[in-house]
Parts: C-alpha cells; structure tokens; sequence
C-alpha cells in the first residue's frame, strides 16, 4: 500500500501526516528515502536531471509505473537514455509538477514508484 501524499508546500511534502523537508523516494513497499541528489549532481552540475544512473538507482524490480514530481516549477528533466531504460523495463513514467504529481500517486493503482522534488 502506497503512503498518502496529503500536500506539498515550496519546501516540503506532507506524507500521512509528517512533514519532511527535503525530497522523497517513495519505493514499492512504500518506505520513504532521501532522494539521492548526488547521482546527477556529479556529472551535470546540477540535481535537476534523473540520468541512467540515477534512473538505475529508482527502479525497482516489478515496478509498473513511476510517478515523478519534478519540483513546483517543473524543473527535473528526464533524460532520453534514463527513459528508454524504463521503456525497456516496461515501467510507465508520469512526468509532472509536484503539485500535480501527488494528486496522480494518491490515486494511482498497481506497483509504483516515485521521487519527489520539493523546490524548484
């Protein structure tokens, strides 16, 4: 059972009642992470881009779909090797600002996964 995202404001996600302010990973079983900013922070200089690596370290073996929050302004990019990694894994990919994000994991049915950005 995933987690309920209940809200997001410039800074943080709320998920089942508790504030966390940085970003999530929220994995299959629904424990909730650090999102590991350093993967594309290395290479591009910034952790706004989920690259191959860092697309290796989200997925998770009988993920269906990946729901990610790209940040309240829709600032995380998602590079084409990084998609066709999942295209390959069979894994849906939703693209979206935060905000729009929540209200697509709150409903989503089956085995997802998802990273969230709450900043930009």
């Amino acid at each position: 059972m995933n987690p309920r995202i209940d809200g997001t404001k410039f800074g943080s996600i709320t998920i089942d009642g508790s504030d966390i302010e940085h970003d999530v990973l929220i994995r299959l079983a629904g424990e909730i992470k650090k999102r590991k900013k350093k993967l594309s922070k290395a290479v591009f200089g910034t952790s706004h881009i989920i690259s191959l690596e860092k697309a290796e370290h989200i997925f998770e073996k009988g993920a269906e779909r990946l729901i990610i929050g790209s940040g309240h302004y829709g600032n995380i990019t998602l590079l084409e090797e990084a998609s066709e990694y999942f295209k390959k894994k069979e894994v849906r990919v939703d693209l979206s600002p935060t905000p729009e994000a929540i209200h697509q994991w709150n409903k989503a049915k089956g085995p997802t996964i998802g990273p969230f950005h709450v900043t930009c």
